[in-house]
Parts: C-alpha cells; structure tokens; sequence
C-alpha cells in the first residue's frame, strides 16, 4: 500500500475566503503515484473548512465566486457575523486572558465565533475516491478551504494525503 502526504500554505485575508486548492490536489495525486485509493485534504484550524462545490465562473468584487458567497450568505443566518464582545459566549473572559497572555493575540482576534461554528457545520476535510491516478469530482467538483476567521490575515496550512495502490 502507497501512503503519501504532503501540505500546501495559503496566505488567507481578514475576510471570510475560499480558495480553490483543486490544482495542487490533483498534482500532488498525480506525483505520489496513486492509481486506486483515496485522498484526503485536511486543515487543523478550527474557523477553516475544507469542501467539494462546483465552480461558479462569476464573482463578487473581492472575487469571490458567487456560489461560494451564495454559501456564506446563507451561513450567515445560521452564525451571524461577530460584530462585537457578548454577541457570543465564546471567547469568555478566561479565553481572552489566556489567548493575550499565553500567545500575545489582540481580544478583538477572539471575534471569530462564527467561523467556528461555520467550519464545524461545513467539516476540515474532503476524502476523493482515485481511480486511474486521477481524482473523481465529477465534471464540475472543486476542492475549497475556506477560511472563516474574519479578524486578521493569516497563514493557513493545508494537508493532503493518499493512501493506495500504486
């Protein structure tokens, strides 16, 4: 059995984002050799997500494509943007004191309750079947990590893996 993994680093804005990572999933397939099993792209950060959707040419002016933004939007009506402190229980006063003195990070990082719980909605991670070395999304599929982390701009690392035969 062939198991490889590798990782991919996005620089992320302080907006909610996605990013199509289709290209290098596909490559990083291709390049380990795999031709049956299964690929997974996975984040470890908690307001991230990682999904299939299919591509959707037009875009908003940030250029954001306008399914993903479809997406957002209805999201939105479950976990309302945080706009302030108390909107939200999480971060409580233990959490800020804690994020502040434990890793230097402003209170205001700590509004981000809704990409949390949006990451938890939408899951860290996608598993493609292979088949032929190549990956089955259909004519349409995509793979997107979205971050939801509103706050600040970030560096966000994602994980591909494949497991198979060669």
């Amino acid at each position: 059995m062939l198991v490889r993994s590798t990782t991919t680093v996005i620089q992320t804005p302080a907006r909610q984002e996605f990013f199509d990572v289709t290209e290098q999933f596909t490559a990083f397939i291709t390049e380990s050799g795999c031709a049956d099993g299964l690929a997974v792209a996975y984040t470890q950060h908690t307001s991230c997500c990682v999904f299939i959707q299919e591509e959707s040419e037009d875009t908003t002016y940030y250029g954001t494509q306008l399914l993903l933004q479809d997406t957002l939007n209805v999201l939105a009506k479950i976990a309302p943007p945080t706009r302030n402190e108390g909107q939200y229980l999480h971060p409580g006063p233990i959490h800020i004191k804690n994020a502040a003195d434990l890793r230097g990070e402003h209170p205001s990082w700590g509004l981000n309750t809704d990409g949390h719980i949006i990451s938890s909605i939408l899951g860290r991670s996608a598993t493609v079947p292979v088949v032929d070395g190549e990956p089955v999304l259909g004519e349409f599929g995509r793979i997107y990590v979205g971050d939801l982390d509103s706050v600040r701009a970030r560096e966000r690392t994602v994980y591909f893996t494949v497991l198979g035969a060669p």
